[in-house]
């Protein structure tokens, strides 16, 4: 039986990594530039197009959901008027404050919007997830998720399990894990402040040598990433300022006779990987995560060996991950050069970029 982690009493660990540094020769491949406005999502489709989205984080914005491509065109995706929230409107049906884009096996579009314009708080209880066909470009299904998140919440990240028809998403603010049933709409939080979803207090996020803060505190964000293995049998996640990597199954995440404290014993604490935002899984059961304290892609087989797939500087808070075609696309959302991680100021150097990777 594999040791006991004494840092996290509360599980049983499935399994140490053992890091490799094998050479690679992944190539870096740059497919998008933006130099005004900040992105955090990447979502390739099976037919190649590609679309990013941009958080309402600051007054430099326009729009949150955009088709683009090597054009470097911005198109306002699924047409102007979604993009065409103001204070004062309804955000049932527009986009609020985007965080997460996803194109699921089906080809099917889904948007997180936690609907936090500034990340001041929920407006008008307008968080939701929705669904949109890329075959009509239309918005086929919006999934509210106010009365299982509150006004402080930050839907963050998703994964669609199409088979079973089950969404999961991170909470990254008050940590936790959100359960969607798409054919009844029905909503769940689970996980909400389990050691799992909050971040470890005793880890500093440290890049280019400096420690990153947010105002004088620390950085700190809970449940972040998230990834469904390829059978969709478990679902991997982590908090995104520490190096943790956890995972429970996707069983005992539908079981509703489960209390809460023993939903909590079925996580899995798989070891100390990196500080990695988004994840994803390849088709062999590969995961693919950052290092965002290195400026580097990591992979991590089945049996848990971690490997260095590529370093290189551009890498500035790797974000969020897609694998189309054997290719990882990344996104860079330069987190750690804002200005409130800065003193006030702002410290990008380079414009926003999205990349792909041989894989």
């Amino acid at each position: 039986m594999p040791a006991v982690n004494s840092r996290h009493p509360f599980c049983i660990m499935s399994g140490l990594y053992k890091l490799s540094l094998m050479s690679t020769v992944h190539k870096l491949e740059e497919v998008f530039s933006e130099e005004t406005y900040q992105l955090t999502g990447v979502a390739v489709s099976k037919s190649g197009r590609i679309f990013t989205n941009f958080p309402y984080w600051s007054d430099i914005y326009k729009y949150a959901v955009v088709e683009t491509g090597l054009t470097h065109h911005l198109k306002p995706f699924p047409d102007a008027e979604w993009n065409n929230w103001k204070l004062g409107k309804t955000g049932d049906d527009h986009w609020v404050c985007v965080q997460a884009i996803v194109i699921d096996d089906q080809d099917m579009m889904w948007v997180v919007d936690p609907a936090s314009p500034k990340q001041k708080g929920v407006y008008a209880e307008s968080q939701k997830l929705v669904k949109i066909n890329l075959s009509t470009d239309k918005v086929e299904k919006i999934y509210p998720l106010r009365g299982v998140t509150d006004n402080q919440s930050y839907a963050n990240d998703v994964r669609i399990d199409t088979k079973k028809q089950i969404a999961y998403l991170t909470n990254s603010s008050s940590g936790g894990i959100i359960v969607v049933d798409l054919k009844t709409g029905a909503v769940r939080q689970v996980l909400q402040g389990h050691i799992s979803t909050i971040s470890d207090p005793g880890y500093s996020l440290k890049i280019d040598g400096e420690i990153v803060k947010k105002g004088k505190a620390l950085l700190k964000f809970n449940s972040d990433g998230i990834a469904l293995n390829p059978e969709g049998d478990y679902l991997y996640y982590k908090p995104l300022t520490d190096d943790r990597l956890f995972r429970i199954s996707t069983k005992a995440l539908n079981d509703l006779d489960l209390s809460a404290l023993e939903l909590g014993e079925k996580v899995e604490f798989l070891g100390n990987f990196t500080t990695t935002d988004g994840m994803a899984f390849d088709s062999l059961g590969n995961l693919y995560i950052g290092d965002l304290e290195q400026h580097r892609i990591m992979k991590i087989s089945p049996e848990l060996e971690m490997t260095e797939l590529l370093k290189d500087e551009r890498l500035i808070w790797p974000d969020s991950y897609q694998i189309v075609d054997n290719f990882l696309y990344v996104s860079c959302s330069q987190i750690d050069k804002q200005p409130d991680s800065n003193d006030g100021i702002d410290r990008r150097s380079s414009p926003y970029k999205i990349f792909r990777i041989n894989i």
